[in-house]
């Protein structure tokens, strides 16, 4: 093999990572808006405005590692009950604080 010959396999071999990395970012799906993909999508169950409870139906959540179920979440601000009635579609970001799975953030679903 001449120099030439080794020369452009040596640099077709060094295109072929960049080359996979731009094809599977091209076939990766959109990835949603900054913030979005960190809230949940849920069903609200009961208020329990007494106890700053409220018991949501939820899909999978990523950022506790959780299967879909139908829990009692706490609230991090008792307003958040205000904000909510059984029935509601809500969308919501839960975190585990101080040992207390707890409704950080809340939206109204669209």
């Amino acid at each position: 093999m001449n120099l030439f010959a080794v020369l452009v396999t040596a640099a077709s071999l060094a295109a072929i990572p960049a080359l996979a990395s731009s094809h599977r970012a091209a076939m990766a799906p959109d990835k949603p808006a900054a913030g979005a993909e960190a809230l949940s999508h849920g069903e609200v169950k009961k208020v329990d405005k007494d106890a700053g409870k409220v018991t949501i139906k939820h899909g999978p959540l990523a950022s506790l590692d959780m299967p879909a179920m139908t829990m009692v979440f706490r609230v991090k601000d008792p307003a958040m009950l205000d904000q909510m009635k059984t029935g509601d579609t809500i969308r919501f970001k839960a975190e585990k604080l101080g040992g207390n799975y707890t409704v950080t953030e809340l939206q109204p679903a669209r």
